[in-house]
């Protein structure tokens, strides 16, 4: 696994993470739920720019079929 794939997991859990805290703080605060929410889409945001950037190129996925 190369490093691209590790930080992409990584960013995938800290989403998720922060997804979580979201949800939490909805009913309690809502203020760091909103804050929670922000940051989650954030790195969304940046976790779609890396799986566009780096994907297989098409011939190579027509490959390992």
């Amino acid at each position: 696994m190369d490093n691209i794939q590790i930080h992409k997991r990584k960013l995938n859990q800290r989403y998720k993470e922060l997804i979580e805290q979201a949800y939490n703080f909805r009913q309690t605060d809502s203020a760091l739920s909103d804050i929670s929410e922000y940051r989650a889409i954030k790195l969304l945001d940046e976790l779609n720019k890396l799986t566009y950037l780096y994907r297989e190129p098409s011939h190579q996925l027509l490959h390992k079929i």
